[in-house]
């Protein structure tokens, strides 16, 4: 990374000087910016970055922090609990997830860091005009006009939603509901948020930090009942890296504390939405929180 940024309210005195970081993350839209967040906060306490952000798939990215061959990216602690650390059923308090994730991952070599708000999990969505007609604001709701009238509750979903215990079965399970297949329409992710858009489903499965609920006006229902796991964003860094620069933490903190959901969808929407670079987004945001100057 050449970003020519100096310390704001981040990295100053550089505690990182000397420091040769390498940044990783996965390839979509949100964790390209999160990785780059992670890396002009290096920049700016001092370290020399290297961008190796946009590892396709989640192991990849993940072994390269295991490893060393990365010093830390943003990771989800959902994902940590069920894809990697292999327990099928998640943790319902937020905190109390990310702790035991924290706590299994140290055998590993990993450290968590504090974690954010940026909850990046499954939800339901409609267009405004669906939730003028039908007024439901929780999956609650939705389960109970499914059963007041079955035709109205029509959903689009990925496949892989349509099939996992953390997705549609285990929701209708959870929710008491009973949808009939021909309610239910699978379909590549990309199009669920324009048909919900269009109203052609009166739900599409969405994700909570997806840029596009806010482009297109789509209206999400709360989980109430907690059924869908947390996907809290934290910094998972290399455990012999920070020990070595143990100032990751304190860089990376204040930053980590900014990000939930609404800024997520903001800065999402710049790329997915706008067709901004990935990088160019998150030194505007960097720039703009004041965390670093010049760039």
């Amino acid at each position: 990374m050449v970003d020519d940024v100096t310390p704001g309210s981040i990295g100053t005195g550089l505690p990182l000087k000397g420091a040769h970081l390498t940044v990783t993350s996965k390839e979509f839209t949100e964790q390209l910016i999160l990785g780059a967040i992670m890396g002009i906060a290096f920049e700016a306490a001092g370290a020399d970055v290297l961008d190796r952000t946009g590892i396709q798939g989640s192991v990849g990215a993940r072994e390269a922090v295991k490893s060393g061959e990365a010093a830390g990216m943003y990771e989800y602690t959902g994902t940590a609990w069920i894809t990697y650390l292999g327990h099928s059923k998640p943790i319902v308090s937020p905190g109390k997830q990310w702790a035991a994730v924290r706590d299994a991952d140290r055998a590993n070599g990993l450290t968590w860091l504090a974690p954010s708000a940026l909850n990046n999990t499954y939800a339901l969505a409609m267009n405004e005009a669906n939730y003028k007609e039908y007024g439901t604001k929780t999956l609650s709701e939705v389960a109970a006009l499914a059963g007041k009238d079955p035709g109205a509750v029509t959903l689009c979903v990925e496949s892989e939603f349509a099939n996992r215990a953390d997705g549609l079965p285990g929701m209708e399970k959870a929710y008491g509901m009973d949808l009939p297949a021909k309610n239910i329409t699978q379909m590549d992710t990309g199009i669920i948020y324009t048909q919900a858009a269009k109203g052609s489903c009166t739900y599409g499965e969405v994700f909570t930090t997806d840029g596009r609920i806010r482009s297109m006006h789509l209206v999400v229902m709360a989980d109430d009942r907690k059924f869908f796991p947390n996907y809290n964003a934290a910094p998972e860094i290399n455990s012999t890296a920070l020990k070595k620069y143990p100032a990751i933490a304190t860089v990376l903190d204040p930053v980590t504390r900014k990000l939930d959901n609404t800024v997520a969808q903001t800065l999402n929407a710049k790329v997915d939405v706008d067709g901004q670079d990935p990088h160019d987004v998150a030194l505007e945001w960097m720039k703009k929180e004041g965390f670093v100057k010049g760039g």
